[in-house]
């Protein structure tokens, strides 16, 4: 599968943009706040039908205008497929399959699977579990239609009874039986969320640990540990029993919206006792277990972003990144970068068809494939954990 060609018009600081791209590499050069990771949003829009930053759309448009629209045209198993969303304030989104409109939009999801890997990825490590759920969610939910349906029933059954529990606050009253009917639906949803997303980490923590060792050199052990009161058997009980807290906060305290997962390095948590180069490999690792789910279970490889991750690399995974692409284990894949002269050295070593766009404020023009100057990238060997940065580069 692959992006032929974008079409954008309004999309953040993009007036309007047509290019065409390589099925190969394509590689997005320009300096900070230029607009580079703007273009690898609208290619992850276009699979996803929002942005990876924002659900907002009002902070998608570009600034003062009424409107936005993102086009693309994929080509896959022979096929091409037109996909076109459009937003207007005001209006709903829409989002067309070859003119076609989506009844609904999550009928969209997993068709034009993207993998995006970027700086803030390390997030995942430290930030709240919402942010490791949301990453499985939308993970699993690429590759299973029933477990998409079935989250979006729950995430709006849970909505219903937050508000009722509110409802019982503010008006001093209290209703058991509506409570239990909300109570009821959460508990069957959940738990076959529960052991979906069981089932799911059997598949994905071969690939996430293979992945690991290849980018650590196999220094230590990792682990992903899946927390949830689905786990105990008496789960429907201990709901139960939470009403009161539920009344008193006005919320849902236990369910499927509350799990967690646990990353642990040597059986530590990885948020607390991992080295930055530890979380580094760590969250690549699980990007690249991502991909190879998704080529596993959709039987064609999706495309991935590359933004500005070479600055957070050290050598060590730089080359390891590197040895993937020159092997070919990724199909069309998107890089962006401050700096052109590395960029361009690193694909030096790479043989197939490239691309390199040269981003200036909004405006993007191609620029020649190849320089006389770029010379190959030659990376440290051993060299991991931060202990050199990714900007030092030898010349041959």
């Amino acid at each position: 599968m692959r992006l032929e060609k974008i079409h954008l018009l309004n999309f953040k600081n993009y007036e309007e943009l047509n290019l065409d791209f390589s099925p190969q590499i394509n590689c997005i050069l320009g300096e900070n706040g230029s607009g580079k990771t703007n273009l690898l949003d609208a290619i992850y829009y276009l699979s996803f039908t929002k942005s990876a930053f924002s659900s907002v759309e009002q902070q998608n448009v570009r600034h003062g205008e009424p409107l936005l629209m993102v086009k693309g045209i994929f080509e896959k198993q022979e096929r091409k497929y037109t996909i076109q969303c459009n937003w207007q304030r005001g209006q709903k989104k829409q989002v067309q399959n070859s003119q076609v409109p989506y009844d609904k939009m999550s009928e969209h999801i997993g068709r034009f699977p993207v993998v995006m890997i970027s700086p803030d990825d390390t997030d995942l490590i430290r930030g709240a579990s919402e942010l490791r759920r949301r990453f499985f969610d939308s993970l699993m939910s690429q590759i299973d239609a029933d477990y998409l349906e079935d989250l979006i029933r729950y995430n709006h059954v849970l909505r219903q009874r937050n508000a009722l529990l509110k409802q019982f606050a503010d008006r001093n009253t209290y209703d058991s039986d509506l409570l239990d009917s909300y109570s009821d639906q959460l508990l069957d949803l959940g738990h076959r969320l529960y052991e979906k997303r069981l089932a799911f980490l059997d598949k994905f923590i071969p690939y996430f640990d293979q992945h690991y060792r290849n980018l650590s050199g196999e220094k230590e052990s990792v682990a992903i540990q899946y927390t949830s009161h689905f786990s105990k058997s008496e789960y429907r009980s201990v709901f139960f029993k939470a009403y009161g807290k539920d009344l008193i906060l006005q919320r849902t305290t236990l369910g499927i919206h509350r799990d967690d997962y646990v990353f642990k390095i040597d059986e530590h948590p990885t948020k607390r006792f991992g080295s930055q180069g530890q979380q580094k490999s760590f969250v690549i690792a699980l990007k690249l277990a991502q991909f190879d789910v998704l080529r596993a279970e959709k039987q064609l490889k999706p495309i991935l972003l590359l933004d500005d991750i070479f600055d957070k690399l050290d050598d060590f995974r730089i080359g390891k990144l590197t040895e993937m692409v020159v092997q070919h284990s990724f199909g069309q894949l998107f890089v962006s970068d401050a700096r052109p002269e590395r960029t361009r050295s690193i694909f030096s070593l790479i043989e197939g068809e490239k691309k390199y766009f040269q981003v200036h404020q909004g405006v993007i023009t191609e620029t020649l494939l190849e320089s006389k100057k770029d010379q190959p990238y030659q990376y440290q060997n051993g060299q991991q954990n931060g202990q050199r940065k990714a900007d030092n580069v030898t010349k041959k």
